[in-house]
């Protein structure tokens, strides 16, 4: 039997495939909500059900349908990714352990993320694009052949999926989280890099796919077929 504390960011294995802890509510009885780190799928299960990994430099595994490997050795750049795994927030900032941010500036003492957190260099380690040749992948706990065929042709298909809009697609409904209001929005379009939500606001795909901000609710087509 399991017995150990569930925490919100938390990586864990669920049916051994890789999540995160997106948050905790012990009211219910499936109380630990997860986004599957591949494609950000979200999931209720229960403590029991899940086993913690702590990631470590040259990990390599696959978020939002691309692969990556964490690399402690180089300073992010604007527009990279990053994971906080050691977290030392000061009092204006609200970020902790294993959250996913998007670089924004960038310069000598540490970096500012599209959620306008102040992150040190030390405090970080780069997701760099990419399985490095030394990498460990941790996307399953225990690879299986089939699952070894699922990976490489999730690989062998993200840039097509990256090309072809197929993440965020039209017709997604987005709840909006960071604001004083929850509100819902949908994709109207893509084009170029940019999405185009209704209510004339224009966003990258990028930042739809910050969870603190955004959470995918379902797709518009999906209900009326």
């Amino acid at each position: 039997m399991k017995l150990f504390q569930v925490r919100k960011g938390q990586f864990v294995y669920y049916k051994n495939e890789l999540h995160k802890v997106y948050g905790v509510n012990p009211i219910y009885k499936q109380s630990v909500h997860l986004l599957k780190l591949r494609d950000l799928t979200q999931h209720l299960t229960k403590a029991a059900e899940v086993e913690r990994y702590k990631p470590k430099e040259l990990d390599s595994f696959i978020f939002s349908h691309k692969s990556y490997t964490l690399r402690n050795d180089l300073n992010a750049k604007e527009g990279d990714y990053i994971l906080i795994h050691n977290p030392r927030p000061d009092s204006l900032d609200t970020y902790s352990l294993n959250e996913i941010e998007i670089v924004e500036t960038v310069d000598k003492k540490g970096i500012i993320t599209s959620n306008s957190h102040g992150i040190k260099h030390n405090e970080y380690m780069l997701m760099a694009p990419g399985r490095d040749k030394d990498s460990q992948p941790i996307d399953f706990k225990v690879f299986t052949t089939s699952e070894a065929a699922d990976l490489q042709e999730i690989e062998s298909q993200h840039i097509s999926h990256a090309n072809n809009g197929l993440l965020p697609a039209i017709g997604d409904i987005y709840q909006k989280k960071d604001g004083t209001e929850l509100f819902e929005t949908m994709v109207v379009a893509v084009k170029e890099g940019t999405v185009y939500l209704g209510g004339g606001l224009e966003i990258s795909p990028e930042e739809l796919m910050i969870t603190e901000k955004w959470e995918f609710q379902y797709n518009f087509q999906d209900q009326n077929d």
